[in-house]
């Protein structure tokens, strides 16, 4: 697959490429939950929370494995993991992957009615998006136990928020590219992004009557600027298996005018704000200590970050690592920054499935030692 087509892909706004990866289109599927009380006390009427499945659930209702969505994804975003020579065969296993509060699918600002519609539709935090899911699962699938939940980005948020909150719901947690909390660095990061759509005239406020698409443009070249590594920029690695003629004003372009076609600027900026708040020391119970709420993890956890990301960086992953009891520290040795947690490049791809293989068959991983804090 070409790696512009990456671009897209792994921000989330990726259509569906089911039959590029040799798979059957998922089933979609909404669960819609009444009167869903938020973290910030808001009361959605009706919660719709849009999700999709690959294979079939076994009569034991114990082949599950949990995908939740990252930044701005649709149900087609994990399909790297699934086939063939993947770590995921949906001839065996049950999958099912979430799309989080605000892509435009599940409720968000776009298209929930007043008196949350567009700027009024409450901030959702990771734990929202996880207890909902939680009330999927169990609701709608009749699924009590997971065999695993695996995330990329935000999806990495949720999975480390799944085994702080349900830390015995599930068998094993992988997480790559994607950290426990978000640091001061990351809010700066996603706060740039949020003031350059804020800043179009047309953006009055979150009331618009057409999209801020100057904003938007700027705000995906804002993103540009973190989602690969300097080096991938200086070894011009957009290069790789790009069209003949690909020019590096081409891919700039892209990011300018094709970022995330379609995207709802409130949503877009709804999903930051979860982004943002994401922190699991402030589960209740923790007082806020995420150094506290990582000792409380009990499953076994393979946690990916990738050497050279700019949104989640190698070191906050080795900081939190020291107060996990269960990790194995596996960073991906990869130029492709942010996204080569969702195997960006055919090298991440081997790499990504190869690890989380083994580790979810039991069998030990080349992790990094990780010492204990005090």
């Amino acid at each position: 697959m070409r790696k512009l087509i990456c671009l897209i892909f792994v921000t989330g706004a990726l259509a569906s490429f089911s039959t590029a990866w040799g798979l059957e289109t998922p089933v979609r599927h909404e669960f819609v939950i009444k009167n869903f009380k938020t973290e910030s006390g808001a009361v959605l009427p009706e919660a719709h929370l849009v999700y999709g499945t690959y294979g079939h659930l076994n009569p034991a209702h114990d082949n599950v494995i949990l995908l939740p969505s990252h930044y701005m994804a649709k149900l087609t975003g994990y399909e790297w993991l699934m086939g063939p020579g993947k770590a995921l065969d949906p001839e065996k296993l049950f999958l099912v992957t979430t799309e989080l509060f605000g892509n435009g699918s599940s409720s968000s600002p776009s298209n929930t009615p007043e008196p949350f519609h567009g700027p009024r539709f409450p901030v959702m935090t990771i734990r929202d998006n996880v207890e909902a899911v939680h009330r999927l699962l169990t609701e709608d699938l009749k699924v009590t136990h997971l065999k695993a939940v695996i995330g990329f980005s935000m999806g990495a948020q949720q999975a480390f928020q799944w085994a702080v909150s349900y830390p015995d719901f599930m068998d094993r947690a992988v997480a790559t590219s994607g950290t426990a909390k978000t640091y001061g660095h990351g809010f700066v990061r996603l706060e740039g992004e949020i003031a350059a759509i804020t800043a179009d005239e047309k953006f009055k406020g979150g009331d618009y009557t057409e999209e801020p698409q100057a904003g938007i443009n700027a705000f995906g070249m804002v993103w540009a600027a973190w989602l690969y590594s300097p080096q991938w920029w200086r070894d011009e690695l957009w290069r790789t298996n790009a069209k003949p003629g690909t020019t590096f004003n081409d891919v700039v372009e892209r990011f300018r005018t094709r970022f995330i076609p379609g995207a709802d600027a409130n949503n877009l900026i709804l999903q930051m704000r979860t982004w943002e708040k994401h922190d699991v020391g402030t589960t209740p119970g923790f007082g806020g200590d995420e150094k506290k709420a990582l000792g409380s993890i009990k499953v076994p956890f393979l946690y990916m970050p990738s050497m050279t990301d700019q949104y989640f960086p190698v070191g906050d992953a080795r900081y939190e690592a020291q107060y996990m009891h269960t990790v194995s520290l596996l960073p991906i040795p990869s130029l492709w920054g942010h996204p080569a947690g969702a195997a960006a490049d055919p090298a991440d791809a081997k790499f990504l499935n190869e690890n989380i293989a083994k580790f979810l068959a039991g069998e030990p991983v080349a992790a990094e030692k990780v010492v204990p804090a005090n």
